[in-house]
């Protein structure tokens, strides 16, 4: 097989993969950006097994051919099996796996730069310079999304007792000054790696670069987490790109390129639904403020009603608004939902959802759930197009949601101060359905369920909705 050959191959997933990244944009062209990755990733393994058969040793085919059993047979039991619930968590996990491959690849590289065609007379172990920069940031960023990854897993799962793995902020003084002396020690150690080729230094490079993908998160509250995930996503892709500057491979560069851009513009995007500041989110500095719980939440009075109740509020609405959260994923109640709008979209009555940008705990993680129940596209709206509509809707229905229909976001002072919200609290009447009276991911009372036109709807989601449905007229 020609180089030219090999070129062209790998261009076209590249093509892939940018047509993938386009049809994601878009719950209607999502199905199509997912063909389009999976063949653009099928073609870029298929030349790679295809060059290694033709350049390599039959132990080292049979090695990559072991891989990839295991990695695609236990990728395809993990998407067939995963719960909804479970999607950010497996997220996190592949950020994980693509950062150590990365690591582990520059570490070969180091070790035996000829193998994989660094330098090209074989035995010679001097490898140029340039590569050097790009073998020891790949390396470095591959750490960080590494132990960043596994971090932000424990957090999203929120099952450990560990207390690195638990949604509060770990913080402690000194926090900041540490990580910028560990990041100014990574420089020294790349410096030291570049001019010398030490191998002890590139060790220790990897040596930090897990260590502070352990500091930058666990400093993140689990209300931030969908900009974790994003941010961690960017670091995966350019983790891949650097090493693929060392091996000269086109693919690993514009793929990385694109996972590394992509996930940045997207962390953008994130920061400001929730009024962070981009290059905080970076150093991992915004998870230093942490909700404070005055414990008498549970004493204070609250409308409560029941499914019939909510069910006579639905029939006499003219305009309905419904607000997905979490608790929705959890119960997996989005089937139901579906079934009651239906219901009163057969009455007459104007249903629509609303989704924050960063419900759940991924973003995008309302939008898949809502797909996956095949709820039209004509009536999923986003935060800044439906918020200017609650204020004329007669109900506003949350479904385990919290912090982002948390009126505090308006209060100087509270820990998601200035983050937009669902405007929920405008509506005429508002309907809350929550298992209990915990408070949500960022630890805060929600002063919207106190308020008079709030009703408390308690129990699971599936049920409660599927008794209004019934008792809808």
């Amino acid at each position: 097989m020609s180089m030219n050959l090999v070129t062209l191959l790998y261009l076209v997933a590249s093509i892939c993969f940018i047509h993938a990244l386009k049809g994601l944009s878009h719950p209607t062209t999502a199905v199509r950006g997912n063909y389009f990755g999976m063949i653009g990733m099928a073609l870029a393994v298929i030349t790679t097994a295809a060059l290694i058969i033709e350049h390599g040793s039959g132990a080292g085919l049979a090695w990559v051919l072991l891989g990839l059993v295991i990695g695609g047979g236990y990728g395809t039991w993990r998407a067939r099996t995963v719960q909804m619930t479970q999607m950010p968590e497996l997220i996190a996990f592949f950020h994980s796996m693509i950062g150590l491959a990365a690591v582990c690849i520059a570490a070969a590289t180091v070790i035996e730069p000829s193998a994989l065609g660094i330098v090209k007379d074989l035995g010679d172990t001097v490898i140029p310079r340039g590569n050097r920069i790009e073998l020891g940031l790949g390396a470095f960023i591959g750490a960080v999304t590494f132990t960043g990854s596994v971090i932000a897993w424990g957090k999203l799962s929120g099952k450990s007792k560990f207390r690195l793995f638990q949604g509060r902020p770990v913080v402690y003084p000194g926090q900041h000054w540490l990580n910028l002396a560990m990041a100014v020690a990574a420089l020294l150690l790349l410096y030291a790696f570049w001019h010398s080729q030490s191998g002890l230094a590139f060790f220790l490079i990897c040596v930090l670069g897990f260590v502070i993908g352990v500091t930058l998160i666990i400093a993140i509250g689990g209300a931030d987490m969908p900009v974790v995930i994003s941010m961690l996503n960017s670091y995966s892709g350019w983790a891949a790109a650097g090493i693929g500057f060392s091996l000269e491979n086109s693919m690993l560069i514009i793929a990385g390129s694109l996972v590394g851009s992509s996930g940045a513009i997207l962390s953008y995007i994130m920061c400001k639904a929730m009024n962070r500041a981009f290059l905080s989110v970076i150093l991992g500095g915004f998870g230093g403020e942490t909700a404070t719980d005055t414990g008498d939440k549970e004493q204070r009075p609250v409308k409560q009603g029941s499914p019939d109740d909510v069910a006579f509020m639905l029939s006499n609405a003219d305009s309905v608004i419904i607000v997905p959260g979490y608790g929705l994923a959890v119960a997996r109640a989005q089937h139901a939902v579906k079934d009651m709008v239906a219901k009163l979209t057969a009455k007459g009555i104007d249903v629509k959802y609303a989704i924050h940008p960063v419900a759940g705990r991924m973003p995008g993680h309302m939008n898949v759930l809502l797909a996956e129940a095949e709820v039209p596209y004509d009536q999923v709206f986003e935060m800044d197009d439906i918020n200017p509509e609650f204020q004329q809707a007669d109900v506003a229905m949350v479904l385990g949601a919290n912090d982002v229909v948390n009126p505090a976001a308006l209060q100087k002072g509270s820990p998601i101060y200035g983050m937009p919200i669902l405007e929920a609290y405008k509506a005429r009447s508002v309907i809350v359905n929550k298992r209990t009276m915990a408070t949500g991911y960022a630890g805060l009372d929600n002063e919207l369920f106190y308020m008079d036109k709030t009703m408390m709807v308690f129990g699971d989601a599936k049920k409660v909705v599927e008794d209004i449905t019934k008792a809808i007229e």
